[in-house]
């Protein structure tokens, strides 16, 4: 079956109609619980001038900033190093910064200016809570005030105060505790970087994130939120916050403290569905043992393109991960969801690239294609409502962006996929047969200047799964 782009974007434009009803439905979530990273971020956004202005002042010679054999951050020159990179190739990435000194020289030189919610489990449960869901439970390893002024008023969002009681998180201040903080450092799409007798221009906005975070780094785990979890009726749970341990600092150590936790969430009745969402990790050693140890614990991953190119890597499939890397299209991406479905066991691999959402799942998975389908549409106007409106931070933000038409890049890369599972009707319909699995694609919704892409990619893996797991029979 053929379709003029007019008559899929009518198919897709009559689809997306549905996404307030599913919202509504989000009210059968229970209780959510997110872990494990939690923190400040402080927002910063820097031009192509500023950088250079920086990269001068610092006296980063070229061969310096183009050196691409760590990526961690031992100097104040090294963040600059990891701006430029992400810069010039319009790429997101989050480097480690492991001592107290280079949090100083951050707050002396880049400020405490925009501060905001950060990290994944923060970043989830504050936009969740503005949606039905009955409760939502998140992991905090530190919440002084500075931390739980960045949780959302809600009564929906509760964690743990000093005397491990569940409270609303934004009334809880654990005085003797210190709020972690992180850099963001955004830039602008097709702003230019003049250096060393060269010009750059950047090809998409995107954004650098310069980590100190002790908390994270130990990945220390609040004994009140284990408990509560291991006890209570929990619907389902969203971890991260791997991505910041080091095997020089104990790191496989703090990631298998966590696989008992684990284990007893999949031993409970009933069950809760558990979401591992991957972020990009530079230790090579605690990469490659999130993708042997942890993701075929749960039922369910979420990646962009890149962080699913460095699963492929560490699994060694070396060829595969550089096509993903060089050219993120419906064959390269298909390729890699199988892949690493088929070498993790993980029952739900999604992705999310530019434009286009992504997701493979075992025939026998407890939630349908179709509330899949219906799930991703929903976070597609999340996402574009998020990345339009700078945050969301009112309930009615969530459908901001609806209405908005399908991105062109959406519909071309769905209708790739088509041809290549031989089903003319995917293009239409975004749910196929891939092998032995459902293969579920959406069209996202593209804002040309986002005013922010913090939190982008959990926004779009936690609407999916929450709206897909909240659609009654």
């Amino acid at each position: 079956m053929s379709f003029s782009p007019d008559e899929q974007g009518a198919c897709w434009r009559e689809k997306y109609k549905i996404v307030p009803h599913v919202l509504k439905e989000l009210k059968n979530i229970g209780t959510l619980a997110a872990a494990f990273n939690v923190n400040v971020d402080s927002v910063v956004k820097i031009s192509g001038r500023e950088l250079a202005d920086y990269i001068k002042k610092l006296e980063i010679t070229p061969a310096e900033l183009e050196d691409d054999s760590k990526r961690a951050i031992d100097n104040p020159k090294d963040i600059f190093r990891g701006v430029f990179r992400c810069f010039t190739a319009g790429i997101a990435e989050e480097w480690i910064a492991a001592d107290a000194e280079l949090r100083r020289w951050m707050e002396d030189n880049l400020g405490l200016k925009k501060l905001q919610m950060g990290a994944q489990a923060g970043i989830i449960a504050n936009t969740l809570s503005l949606t039905d869901i009955q409760k939502i439970v998140v992991h905090t390893a530190c919440l002084p005030k500075t931390q739980a002024d960045c949780f959302y008023r809600r009564n929906n969002l509760l964690s743990f105060d000093e005397n491990g009681k569940l409270r609303p998180a934004f009334a809880i201040d654990r005085p003797n505790e210190k709020a972690p903080v992180h850099w963001i450092i955004e830039f602008s799409k097709d702003d230019r970087l003049d250096i060393g007798g060269k010009t750059y221009v950047c090809p998409k906005s995107n954004r650098f994130i310069a980590t100190y975070d002790p908390a994270l780094f130990n990945l220390q785990i609040n004994p009140n939120f284990a408990d509560y979890t291991e006890r209570e009726p929990v619907d389902i749970v969203i971890l991260s916050g791997y991505q910041a341990l080091s095997e020089k600092n104990n790191g496989l150590y703090h990631l298998e403290k966590t696989l008992p936790l684990i284990e007893k969430w999949r031993q409970k009745k009933p069950r809760p569905l558990i979401h591992l969402e991957i972020a990009s990790t530079q230790d090579l050693a605690v990469r490659e043992q999130i993708a042997r140890k942890i993701m075929p614990l749960v039922d369910s991953c979420g990646a962009n393109e890149r962080e699913a190119a460095d699963i492929l890597e560490v699994l060694g499939f070396g060829k595969a991960a550089e096509s993903c890397r060089r050219q993120p299209n419906a064959e390269n991406l298909l390729l890699a969801a199988d892949i690493i479905a088929r070498q993790t066991s993980c029952p739900r691999i999604q992705l999310h690239t530019y434009g286009f959402y992504l997701t493979l799942q075992n025939t026998n998975f407890p939630l349908p294609p179709a509330n899949n389908l219906n799930g991703m549409l929903l976070a597609a106007v999340a996402a574009a409502s998020k990345a339009r409106e700078g945050r969301l931070a009112a309930p009615v933000d969530i459908t901001a962006a609806a209405g908005l038409p399908p991105s062109a890049v959406g519909l071309q890369t769905v209708k790739e996929l088509a041809a290549l599972i031989n089903d003319g009707s995917f293009a239409s319909t975004g749910i196929g047969s891939y092998k032995d699995r459902n293969i579920i694609a959406v069209p996202a919704i593209i804002i040309d200047r986002p005013q922010t892409l913090v939190g982008m990619g959990d926004t779009i893996s936690a609407f999916s799964l929450v709206g897909a797991a909240a659609i009654r029979p």
